[in-house]
């Protein structure tokens, strides 16, 4: 039965609603996640609606959005503006405590309120070092200072996993040195491994170590020094560094295919084999449902093994403390929520 196990393919959808087409779609094998956009949200309860449908056609899918904060918050109306990570990092330098207290609780908010509305994972947090190089990056990292990055980061995570969120960091293994965009082009950081390891792998390294880090996506980076393909594509990157040496077991995403940075590898069928064949557990296809479909074809053709990926992110959720959240109404009571309201809003 197709319908049991989900596979490796996460697409998004066109608007605030599924249309009859995208629900055919999401009932075929390879799907295995929906990513969400600013385009399919209008307001809350219109949110919960289209992720109920979601679940309707397919419960074994993972709903995922970009919730990070700052400019990447894709969920605005009717959600707590959460500020930019580097804000967090601001706050930090000057007052470490007040800065590790409103990491956790904008973690905890950030997941609380998503899960309110059906929604499974935000991809975050970002974990590439805050240098002041990369535009794409910017502010959406905490600082440039690895060991300020563990601190804070690790005290989101701890948030998120108390409102019952897997965590994804990104962007494996570092894509803060690099001026080039990659949904335009594709960037090429020209420090060895050494230099990596020493500074933008810290993170990653101390999160796998420590089991807070559920699933992680590569960057659309290629690291000249270390492997010629970008670093989704790598099994350099994928398996020797990130399985071997550094004991990942969680899931790997790819970035999305069909930014620039993906280009290299080809076809959209050869990038989804390219990136699979390095190690990535599931692939994104965004802003192309054309693409997709070819995605989908492709692996429908070749059979590939299901990919149980909400299984496994829900596992990594499961360390969440008190009640699952079920609804925005009963978030919003609690005591919890109006105090990381608070904190926030004090910030900006």
């Amino acid at each position: 039965n197709p319908m049991s196990a989900a596979g490796p393919l996460m697409l998004d959808l066109q608007g605030p609603e599924m249309s009859a087409s995208e629900a055919e779609l999401l009932r075929r094998g390879p799907v295995g996640g929906v990513i969400l956009f600013a385009r399919n949200y209008v307001e809350p309860m219109q949110l919960r609606d289209l992720t109920a449908s979601i679940r309707e056609v397919r419960p074994q899918l993972l709903i995922a959005v970009d919730q990070e904060g700052g400019r990447v918050q894709r969920c605005r109306e009717g959600f707590t503006r959460l500020p930019a990570m580097g804000r967090l990092g601001a706050l930090y330098r000057t007052d470490p405590d007040r800065g590790l207290l409103l990491a956790r609780e904008c973690g905890w908010l950030m997941a609380a309120e998503l899960i309110a509305q059906g929604i499974d994972i935000s991809f975050a947090p970002v974990l590439d070092l805050d240098r002041q190089i990369s535009q794409v990056i910017g502010d959406r990292g905490f600082d440039a200072d690895p060991a300020a990055v563990i601190h804070l980061a690790g005290a989101l995570m701890e948030g998120m996993h108390q409102a019952g969120m897997a965590t994804t960091g990104k962007h494996f293994p570092g894509h803060a040195a690099v001026v080039a965009d990659s949904h335009l082009e594709v960037p090429v950081d020209e420090r060895t491994f050494e230099q990596i390891e020493a500074e933008d792998l810290r993170p990653f390294a101390r999160f796998i170590d420590n089991g807070q880090l559920d699933a992680l996506m590569p960057a659309h980076v290629i690291y000249q020094q270390c492997d010629p393909s970008p670093a989704g594509f790598s099994r350099f990157w994928l398996q020797q560094i990130l399985r071997q040496r550094l004991g990942f077991k969680g899931l790997i995403f790819s970035d999305d295919l069909s930014m620039e940075g993906a280009g290299v590898a080809g076809s959209y069928p050869q990038r989804a084999e390219a990136a699979l064949a390095a190690g990535c557990d599931m692939v994104l296809v965004c802003n192309r449902p054309d693409a997709a479909v070819e995605v989908l074809e492709w692996m429908e053709s070749r059979q590939l093994p299901a990919v149980d990926a909400v299984a496994r992110m829900k596992a990594g959720a499961k360390r969440y403390e008190g009640e699952p959240i079920t609804s925005a109404d009963k978030l919003q009571q609690t005591s919890r929520w109006q105090a990381a309201v608070e904190l926030l809003t004090a910030l900006n």
